[in-house]
């Protein structure tokens, strides 16, 4: 049976707040220039390398922490900060470029991602759960992962134009201006936080506190097994993937276009990435050997297109990214489905630290594997996890006693939440 999720009028605050959101935080002009930025203030390949391990490793050292304080603070406010540490950052590179200052920027970015990580997906899952409306989790998550695309591409294409006008303050100034309005856009979520068990509290106040719900949201990631199953997930099926994004222009380069196409070529890509975010409510459809089989059509397209060698192979590329937002968007709905405790922002920031940390690894072994074999090959052996993955989901839907069952049913009780639908066996 399709179950077909009501129309729920109370979300659309919640989901233009989103939206909005999402766009604002990834429409900035000077992503795809920052890196010229460095170069041209003197910095050497190995400064700016060093910038961005800094970068990641100050997301990996706040992200559980910040996620814990989004579970004994309000989310709203997390989010409405989050964006101004970056405007700042911002601001500070075309003000005083040098490495140090160009360090403490990559700090406040850092910080600034931290703090809507695990916050965002804590505060829509909740605000949705307590309108009866968790089934459409899918729905506005794909929807604000397609805006961020969006922004993303249109930033790109009018960073060229932006900073042929005035420079590299122009684009600043343009990056300054989406974060300030994004901070503003962050004031309009509405929150309504459930009391702590056993209290009244309202969100944010006497709540469990920053180290009860650290405590609370890693003893779960801990303790729960189906929890911890659907936390692995997300870094198994969205890391790779993320990591290879860095290299797509290399990899088009490589098929012998010019550098003016090379943008057209990711074109197809973020396209793919758009498509795959709005598939997310039918994919929810999908049970277990369906998600498994999702994972290999997309690691065979991935393989097939790096593989061509012709720019006609990012075609197949492009369905391999569509497969993979979705994946990875269903993957996200899964975890937050079985969250059952108030630390939901800590333990999504959980697994926000395993990816990050996995992509990190991905980024070392790409460059060992495309230094000695090239970036087609690179892409082409980046597959493989997808298909071990896939292949364990097999393996453990069909374990004697299991039987297979919608991998992201987030209106199933049995995934932890109120729905009133029948129960049907957990997915695996």
């Amino acid at each position: 049976m399709i179950i077909t999720p009501a129309r729920a009028p109370g979300t659309r605050p919640l989901a233009a707040a989103l939206y909005g959101y999402a766009f604002l935080t990834d429409f900035v002009l000077l992503y795809p220039l920052y890196a010229l930025l460095f170069a041209d203030a003197g910095l050497s390949v190995g400064q700016i390398s060093a910038l961005f391990v800094l970068w990641s490793a100050t997301g990996l050292a706040l992200e559980v922490p910040s996620g814990a304080w989004a579970d004994a603070v309000s989310r709203r406010l997390l989010l409405a900060l989050a964006p101004l540490l970056p405007a700042v950052a911002f601001a500070l590179w075309v003000l005083a470029p040098s490495y140090p200052a160009f360090a403490v920027g990559f700090v406040l970015w850092g910080a600034g991602g931290a703090l809507r990580s695990g916050a965002l997906e804590a505060l829509v899952f909740t605000e949705l759960d307590r309108l009866g409306a968790a089934d459409r989790y899918a729905r506005l998550l794909g929807r604000a992962r397609t805006a961020g695309v969006a922004a993303a591409a249109g930033a790109g294409a009018l960073a060229g134009p932006v900073f042929a006008a005035g420079g590299y303050r122009a684009v600043a100034l343009a990056s300054v201006g989406a974060c300030l309005l994004a901070a503003a856009v962050a004031t309009r979520f509405p929150e309504h936080r459930p009391p702590p068990a056993g209290g009244t509290a309202a969100a944010g106040e006497g709540g469990p506190g920053w180290l009860g719900s650290l405590r609370a949201g890693l003893a779960e990631a801990r303790a729960d097994r189906r929890v911890r199953g659907a936390l692995l997930l997300v870094p198994a099926v969205s890391a790779v993937w993320g990591g290879l994004d860095e290299y797509t222009g290399l990899l088009a380069r490589d098929t012998g276009v010019g550098e003016a196409t090379v943008p057209l070529l990711l074109l197809l890509l973020w396209a793919g990435m758009t498509v795959g975010g709005l598939l997310a409510p039918a994919g929810e459809r999908l049970r277990t050997g369906g998600y498994a089989g999702l994972l290999v059509l997309a690691a065979v397209a991935l393989a097939a297109g790096a593989l061509v060698g012709h720019p006609a192979g990012f075609l197949p590329l492009a369905v391999a990214f569509a497969a993979f937002q979705l994946a990875t968007v269903l993957a996200d709905v899964r975890l937050q489905a079985r969250i059952t405790g108030t630390a939901r922002a800590t333990v999504t920031s959980v697994a926000g630290m395993a990816t990050d940390l996995t992509v990190i690894a991905c980024y070392g072994g790409y460059g060992l594997v495309a230094g000695a074999t090239g970036n087609a090959v690179a892409f082409a052996l980046a597959a493989l996890p997808y298909l071990a993955v896939a292949l364990c989901l097999l393996a453990r839907s069909r374990a004697p006693g299991g039987r297979e069952s919608r991998l992201a049913a987030v209106a199933d009780p049995s995934e932890g939440t109120n729905s009133q639908l029948p129960e049907k066996t957990s997915a695996p």
